[in-house]
């Protein structure tokens, strides 16, 4: 968590007086290259995907503690699948 960077803004899109009143807008911001949690392969993986930084934001809800969950959920979602190793596809004439 000490390597994510939040950033807050209001949303956009209806939602009456509230929507106006509150950064319920979140986006969370990892830093690959600079993550010291990361080992050689996972850094290279990600930084070959993303770039050296990967974010997700989320703004579905009035809430920003649901959408401090659901960014960081989606974070973890495109981590978790960039990482992970790819198969190669085996075509049998």
């Amino acid at each position: 968590m000490a390597e994510l960077t939040w950033r807050f803004s209001r949303s956009s899109g209806p939602g009456g007086q509230h929507a106006n009143t509150a950064d319920t807008r979140v986006e969370v911001r990892f830093d690959i290259s600079g993550a010291p949690s990361l080992g050689p392969r996972q850094r290279a993986r990600l930084l070959e995907r993303f770039g050296p930084s990967v974010r997700a934001v989320a703004s579905d809800e009035r809430s920003q503690a649901r959408n401090r969950e659901l960014a960081l959920q989606r974070l973890a979602a495109r981590l978790a699948d960039a990482i992970s190793p790819r198969t190669k596809a085996i075509i049998i004439p």
